[in-house]
């Protein structure tokens, strides 16, 4: 039994080290994807609605499980087991988003490293649900853990200082606990600001908490990237598009000027893809329920997708055709 410490007595030093007895690290483990994501980080992938924030997410715990290079131009530096929390989608919409960015790098799902949480509430703030997450890191040991979004993990009040720094301080106990990454999607407010980190919800203490954040903003079909890291210098920022061929996925664009209409596919045209390979055969009237969208973009993107032959309608619905 540990003898009791008198609130009196004088206590033991915290232990010191003198800086340059500190190992350096080495240049080649400093990232966990190469300019997009530090090794040991914790950051947010914000943006508004409806900007790809979980289909950019899911490509990075993809590129990160299976080393491949994220947006087919990033190394990844640490490959390894990923654990992917998606509050707002179904295991199996989840499945048919990885599966598609499977196929696009030639990949069988199967064969990877990639876990989904399998619970419908998380809430950080509770600790019950903080010790069974931190024995699911322990049981999987992933290199990188993916929750999707803030607002579905914590039900806290996001413009509290004090909130919400307790929630993230766990996070980040849990990435020096366990060595690995953390990212957390985060929505930002309709209001555009020149600097995207300030578009960010709540407090600023998510921005003070982050070692990496990505920001995706969308001005009519275009989606651009921008990059920030505390201790390193951030790229320009990136110009992204959505391919169809061979199935949905991410790219960098080189050359915005050569955006073409016919090879980019609209972010409610995946939300659809995905619905109705998880569910369909499902009516117009129940993909806008479910989707929350209005009637005409709702019928304009089935439109769209049935000239591309992604989707056909029948008796019972649109069901989704192979691409």
């Amino acid at each position: 039994m540990p003898r009791s410490i008198s609130p009196d007595s004088e206590p033991e030093p915290f232990p010191l080290r003198h800086v340059a007895d500190v190992a350096p690290q080495p240049a080649d483990e400093r990232w966990l994807i190469d300019s997009l994501w530090l090794a040991a980080g914790v950051g947010l992938l914000g943006g508004a609605p409806k900007v790809c924030k979980t289909f950019l997410a899911a490509e990075l715990a993809l590129a990160v499980a299976s080393g491949t290079s994220a947006l087919g131009r990033f190394t990844v530096r640490a490959s390894g087991a990923v654990l992917f929390y998606g509050a707002e989608d179904s295991l199996a919409a989840l499945r048919v988003r990885f599966e598609g960015l499977a196929q696009a790098r030639g990949l069988v799902l199967d064969s990877l490293p990639l876990y989904l949480l399998d619970v419908p509430v998380l809430r950080l703030e509770r600790p019950y649900d903080l010790r069974r997450l931190r024995a699911a890191i322990a049981e999987c040991r992933p290199r990188l853990l993916v929750l999707d979004p803030f607002v579905r993990i914590a039900r806290i009040d996001e413009n509290s200082a004090q909130e919400v720094s307790a929630v993230l301080g766990s996070l980040r106990a849990i990435q020096r606990d366990y060595d690995l990454a953390v990212l957390v999607v985060h929505h930002a407010r309709k209001t555009p600001a020149a600097n995207p980190a300030l578009t960010l919800r709540g407090s600023s203490d998510f921005a003070a908490w982050s070692d990496s954040n990505l920001y995706l903003t969308r001005r009519f079909r275009r989606l651009t990237l921008y990059l920030e890291h505390r201790s390193a210098a951030a790229p320009e920022p990136l110009d992204l598009h959505l391919l169809t061929d061979p199935a949905p996925h991410l790219a960098v664009l080189d050359d915005p000027d050569q955006l073409q209409a016919d090879d980019t596919i609209d972010p409610l045209q995946i939300e659809l893809l995905d619905l109705l390979a998880a569910n369909g055969p499902l009516p117009t009237v129940e993909l806008r329920r479910r989707l929350g969208r209005r009637k005409q973009d709702v019928v304009q993107a089935l439109a769209d997708l049935e000239a591309r032959r992604r989707v056909r309608r029948t008796t019972h619905g649109w069901i989704p055709e192979a691409p």
